[in-house]
């Protein structure tokens, strides 16, 4: 992904160093994949707590000095928040869905405050809707390498956009009315909703990148194979199978691996917002 003299984004806050940091135990990196099929898997961020504690848990790191490795994806994270921008307010204000407000990204190490409680880099990177902010634990990509084999900087790209598709979500009013009707729901019946938000991300990052390729040309050969690889890896399938041996399909939360590279490609093909109303179709459309 060509993204050489981009803008950076200034709607970031760098918390790196300031909270908990190294772990301890399986490591970041190990903690982060357990911890996500943990929650694929049916648990809560409970359940995810349990896994950090008895996993030797994140200790406060001490003198933090990022790596040039490190310097390096946050920069290209700030690029492509400020491609969101662009794509975003651009697209807002051509199809009359008003003014795009911008979401600030928080990149931190081990663990920090957030609106929606205390987050962890166990938990992977994720959306916070009451403080409209996306947070990030940079060696959540390392762990992308190291255990789920998804690799690349389109990949990486993919993820970002993904939790700002959320973040739109959240704009135009799906996110909230989703969260309040799982609220009244089974646990079952919450997870199935949550695969709807989840795979409408997807398509909404597929989106993002098509106007990304379309208005700057900076999509390159194996981009997008980088992109489906790692949707693949992150499938609810693919992970459960990979802990376990077997996917148990009422646990759910995110999606297969097929929908979501199903709904990835069919918005970098569309990159047209009205045509991924997950929440329309019956679970064997998705």
């Amino acid at each position: 992904m060509k993204l050489d003299g981009r803008r950076e984004s200034q709607n970031v806050e760098d918390r790196r160093g300031m909270g908990g940091g190294k772990a301890a135990g399986l490591g970041i990196g190990g903690i982060a994949v357990v911890a996500i099929i943990t929650l694929l898997m049916g648990g809560d961020l409970g359940d995810v707590i349990s896994v950090v504690s008895q996993s030797g848990g994140i200790t406060t790191q001490q003198n933090y000095e990022p790596t040039p490795e490190n310097e390096a994806l946050a920069t290209f994270s700030k690029q492509v928040l400020a491609s969101t921008e662009d794509i975003w307010t651009a697209y807002f204000r051509q199809t009359g869905l008003g003014q795009y407000k911008a979401p600030t990204l928080v990149l931190y190490t081990g663990s920090t405050s957030t609106s929606c409680g205390q987050g962890q880099a166990a938990m992977g990177p994720f959306y916070c809707s009451a403080d409209e902010k996306l947070y990030i634990d940079l060696s959540f990509f390392s762990s992308m390498k190291k255990q789920l084999g998804a690799d690349g900087d389109f990949a990486y790209a993919y993820v970002i956009a993904h939790e700002v598709g959320h973040h739109v979500q959240h704009l135009l009013g799906t996110l909230d009315k989703a969260h309040q009707q799982m609220a009244k729901m089974s646990k079952t019946q919450s997870n199935r909703m949550s695969v709807r938000i989840e795979l409408q991300a997807d398509f909404y990052a597929g989106v993002w990148a098509h106007y990304e390729g379309k208005s700057f040309g900076s999509l390159e050969d194996g981009d997008l194979e980088e992109a489906i690889n790692c949707a693949q890896k992150i499938g609810d399938d693919y992970l459960q199978k990979k802990s376990q041996g077997y996917a148990v399909e009422e646990s759910f939360t995110h999606g297969t691996a097929a929908q979501r590279v199903r709904w990835l490609k069919k918005g970098m093909t569309t990159g047209d917002l009205s045509q991924g109303n997950t929440f329309a179709l019956d679970d064997s459309q998705l």
